[in-house]
């Protein structure tokens, strides 16, 4: 389950133009993909959605959206009848009622970990002598020095 929203107008516009940022969210893992726009279309929004989402992740079960006329539309309307994604509305002027809000118990996982089923290795700790880089490599503190 996937929510959506869009941040912005930001001011001042960054050096590229760019004033809006388009956000999704993984409920599950707290995953974000997020590209920032000058401006956020009906088009810019299904292929985000494409592009971002179900290229990289699969499909989703579910995405929740805000009810702004760029987000819900008809062609994100068409888009999730089309692939069999259930498409679902926040409450408006309710937004404590979205899901990312609520109160839940944690993974106890990183969203890294969740996402690619790994944990991340900084290139600083493969420089510099760590417990877990010695752990996971199955080396002992002699050869690793």
């Amino acid at each position: 389950m996937w929510g959506l929203d869009m941040i912005g107008p930001i001011e001042p516009k960054v050096s590229n133009g760019h004033r809006f940022i388009l956000v999704a969210i993984d409920y599950f893992t707290k995953w974000v993909e997020a590209t920032s726009y000058a401006n956020v279309t009906k088009s810019v929004v299904t292929k985000f959605i494409k592009r971002d989402i179900i290229c990289r992740y699969g499909l989703p079960a579910c995405i929740i959206i805000d009810n702004g006329t760029n987000l819900n539309n008809k062609m994100m309307t068409e888009l999730c009848k089309q692939i069999k994604i259930k498409h679902h509305n926040s409450t408006p002027y309710r937004p404590k009622m979205n899901e990312a809000t609520s109160m839940r118990m944690s993974t106890g996982a990183s969203p890294y970990s969740l996402v690619y089923d790994t944990e991340v290795v900084l290139p600083v700790e493969v420089e510099i002598p760590s417990l877990r880089v010695l752990a996971e490599a199955e080396l002992d503190e002699s050869k690793w020095v």
